[in-house]
């Protein structure tokens, strides 16, 4: 939030701001004064004079813009000297997502978090607690000999998040799991006896895993969320089918954190329900 601030303090620490940005650009009173399109003597007086006059908006413009830095940082209105371009840059990035799980810009992700607590809403069921048999079923039609490449990177990262130091949580929608279960809408042609095998796997894994790994079932009807990775305070990940779009800025994480912690919250089963879910869909559909 904006603080007053008297004038005469803002006066010199704009005097403060410019001599640092020049420095660290290594300008000098002349060359900045050919940029601005002003007399040297006026840049020495930016500099120099104690009073609590500010340069006009232009000159403070052309100053920031010769400098690289940003007006309001000059005028200490904030306390990042970057654009506004260039934050927006640093803070949001898309990279690729293949379809394939052989995707070392999110491993990256998971170890740069290493420690730190990881939130996840997948877009289907979390891929690295997937079967064997599942993941063939499920990739092997679409990435042919890469299937076996995708399998062992989402065993590579089971394993790593069994080693790490990091706590998982993770909220999904009731219906994914009844869908899964049930095999309608995208894993119709599921077989029975893989369905069974990884139900035993969730319930397995949900039990030895517990409490660095919690997993909340929330009611798809009251809260909707997109597919998503909060990786601590680091950043956060949104899934968009072939990109992610990834965010570094404290403030949007903030937000983001806050929305999954309201899917933990008013989840309808949470991770201790979690286990006779798995038993009681076990029994509906193996009878």
């Amino acid at each position: 939030m904006w603080e007053k601030m008297d004038k005469r303090d803002r006066a010199a620490q704009f005097r403060i701001r410019l001599g640092r940005a020049m420095d660290q650009r290594q300008t000098s009173q002349s060359a900045l004064a050919r940029q601005v399109g002003v007399d040297r003597s006026t840049i020495s007086q930016l500099l120099t004079g104690d009073g609590a006059r500010l340069p006009n908006a232009h000159v403070v413009g052309a100053c920031a813009s010769a400098l690289g830095v940003s007006a309001d940082w000059l005028l200490s209105l904030s306390d990042r000297p970057e654009s506004a371009a260039e934050l927006l840059a640093s803070s949001l990035t898309m990279a690729e997502a293949p379809r394939a799980l052989v995707d070392e810009r999110i491993y990256e992700w998971h170890r740069e978090a290493a420690g730190y607590k990881i939130r996840y809403v997948p877009a289907a069921l979390p891929d690295m607690m997937k079967t064997r048999a599942f993941l063939e079923w499920e990739y092997a039609p679409h990435l042919g000999r890469t299937a076996d490449q995708a399998i062992g990177a989402s065993e590579d990262r089971l394993a790593w998040m069994r080693s790490a130091q990091s706590d998982y949580e993770i909220a999904m929608p009731l219906f994914e799991l009844h869908s899964f279960a049930h095999a309608t809408g995208y894993y119709h042609g599921l077989p029975l006896d893989l369905r069974l095998e990884q139900i035993d796997r969730f319930l397995a894994l949900s039990e030895q895993l517990y409490p660095r790994l919690r997993i909340y079932l929330y009611d798809a009807k009251r809260l909707y969320s997109a597919p998503m990775t909060i990786f601590g305070p680091l950043l956060c990940a949104f899934y968009a089918g072939s990109h992610y779009m990834a965010f570094r800025d404290k403030d949007r994480i903030e937000v983001f954190t806050r929305h999954f912690d309201t899917l933990v919250r008013e989840a309808d089963l949470t991770a201790r329900d979690l286990p006779e879910h798995l038993r009681q869909l076990r029994a509906a559909i193996a009878r």
